[in-house]
């Protein structure tokens, strides 16, 4: 084995579809990774020259004919190390998820994902054939092969590796995030170290991509499966990894995030690239006074700048007073825009409309609606005019059961906490007051409320969300049956509600905005029931 080896992990935020910009990227590290870092090799993470999921992309000819002359570029780069890259390939008919790697002018070694994940967020099997056989290349004097992302999580590609001699094994991932994922991501790869006996260099990607966010945490383990340097979670970079006598060095760890930073960093770069990749100047955030809406401003700051964020309040005849302040302290402590449209005018306006066809019909949920649909006008007619985006302030379990206005308070084009359970939105904005203040301390300890009608709270309507949330994260996310849940000690009466509810509420559900996705369960993706099913039946909201 040689003396010394060094590899560059490089951790991008890359953009679906910009092939060009794409490999504009990874030439860029390249360089540096060879000037500054005198490094021997790079890894750029999967599907690098495409970005990850280029989902139906993949079903046009003209990809495959951008990524070719993306390769070509790198190999006209002529660059005096080794890149490792991910891209597609079509090959007679059949489309491969493929690393390469580019020596000089040419391609010296290619690799097809023989694992191919179809299940959860991922649909590979759509677009992909499975590869069959190692890619074993020297590497200054070491046996390399390579693996992507899926491959490392079951034992068949990594020891068909070690069979042909590897010493070390590369493995590219787009790996998204969700809460505890890294230590599921460093248990497979140091159990895959352990039984072929090799170091493995883990290089993932980072960044949000629509619903999906990539945390990055790069890691690398020897040959016993103990972790030797770990790169930060959710920040690009380019992280050098030395080699002597076949093993890694022990480097620098980055620390492992606690749970609650970890989802509060995810959906602020979520809501970063969302914004700024699609091209948007801003985002306005309909601001209530309550937590859901106070803790998605303070997102929305942390990740977009306060100079491009807007605060409407719209409060209406049953708006209370400490909602108004508290929204306008929300305001006032990051720095933001702040307007109040009140909406008793346009909602008397409404209902003397519809006057003559609801004469004889008594009050109910109806001119509860009416007054989130108003809001709901009012934000996207901000959107329109000033083409800030309008940002969701709906919580996970809100969208669970329904508990949400169609046209109303759905309205917008991205939901910053689609997939944050009630319980966790507490956690999350208490998390971020130790930041800094900017929660109003009362609205943590209020009874969260629709202020809809009179003296209305949620659990008028709802279960206690203590009780709530865990029931949900049984019956969507562990697909635990009523008498399952039942049998844990829940009420029996209250799961069948509960049920019932999240069954029926499907047809919301597929009209929401799109939303970071921070648990192994998210609505959509995720989750696909159907709308017409036996399980529920539609009602109006």
């Amino acid at each position: 084995m040689p003396g010394s080896l060094r590899i560059v992990m490089a951790q991008l935020n890359l953009l679906v579809g910009d092939v060009d910009g794409n490999a504009s990227l990874v030439l860029e590290a390249a360089r540096r990774a060879q000037n500054e870092l005198q490094a021997d090799a790079i890894v750029f993470p999967e599907l690098a020259l495409t970005g990850y999921p280029p989902e139906d992309l993949l079903l046009r000819p003209e990809l495959y004919r951008l990524v070719d002359r993306a390769l070509e570029r790198l190999c006209e780069a002529r660059l005096d190390i080794d890149l490792v890259v991910g891209h597609p390939r079509r090959e007679n008919g059949r489309s491969y998820n493929t690393a390469s790697v580019v020596r000089g002018g040419h391609v010296i070694a290619c690799y097809d994902k023989q694992c191919l994940p179809n299940y959860a967020v991922f649909d590979e099997k759509r677009y992909f054939s499975a590869g069959t056989e190692p890619a074993v290349f020297d590497l200054r004097g070491v046996p390399t092969a390579l693996t992507i992302c899926e491959d490392i999580w079951e034992p068949g590609p990594a020891a068909a590796a070690a069979a042909q001699g590897a010493r070390l094994l590369l493995n590219l991932n787009a790996s998204p995030y969700h809460m505890t994922k890294w230590r599921q991501r460093e248990a497979e790869v140091a159990q895959r170290a352990r039984e072929n006996a090799v170091p493995i260099v883990y290089v993932n990607l980072v960044g949000g991509q629509d619903e999906l966010v990539f945390d990055g945490d790069s890691f690398v383990v020897d040959g016993a499966g103990q972790v030797a340097l770990r790169a930060p979670a959710f920040d690009t970079g380019l992280f050098p990894v030395d080699l002597r006598d076949g093993a890694p060095v022990p480097g620098e760890c980055a620390p492992v995030l606690a749970d609650d930073e970890s989802v509060y960093r995810a959906i602020v770069l979520g809501v970063r690239d969302y914004v700024d990749k699609n091209g948007f100047p801003g985002v306005v955030i309909g601001l209530s006074g309550g937590i859901d809406s106070a803790l998605t401003l303070a997102i929305a700051v942390d990740a977009l700048g306060a100079d491009r964020v807007e605060a409407v309040m719209m409060p209406s005849t049953y708006t209370r007073d400490i909602s108004i302040e508290d929204a306008k302290r929300e305001a006032e402590l990051l720095g933001v825009r702040y307007t109040m449209i009140p909406i008793a005018p346009v909602f008397d306006a409404f209902r003397g409309a519809l006057d003559e066809r609801f004469q004889g019909l008594s009050t109910d949920i109806t001119e509860e609606n009416l007054q989130a649909r108003i809001r709901g006008t009012l934000l996207m007619a901000i959107s329109n005019k000033t083409g800030a985006m309008v940002l969701t302030t709906g919580n996970k379990s809100e969208m669970a059961v329904g508990y949400a206005t169609l046209y109303g308070d759905m309205v917008g084009g991205f939901g910053a906490i689609k997939d944050v359970p009630k319980m966790l939105v507490y956690r999350l904005a208490r998390y971020r007051n130790q930041l800094g203040e900017v929660i109003p301390r009362r609205v943590l300890t209020r009874a969260p409320s629709a202020e809809l009608a009179p003296d209305q709270e949620d659990t008028d309507s709802l279960p206690p969300y203590e009780v709530l949330d865990p029931i949900l994260e049984r019956y969507v996310e562990r697909d635990e049956s009523v008498g399952d849940i039942v049998a844990a000690g829940f009420d029996e009466a209250t799961v069948r509600r509960v049920v019932r509810m999240v069954d029926r509420n499907e047809y919301k559900r597929r009209q929401a905005a799109p939303g970071v996705r921070v648990t192994p369960r998210a609505f959509g993706r995720d989750r696909r029931y159907p709308i017409t099913s036996g399980l529920g039946r539609g009602e109006s909201g």
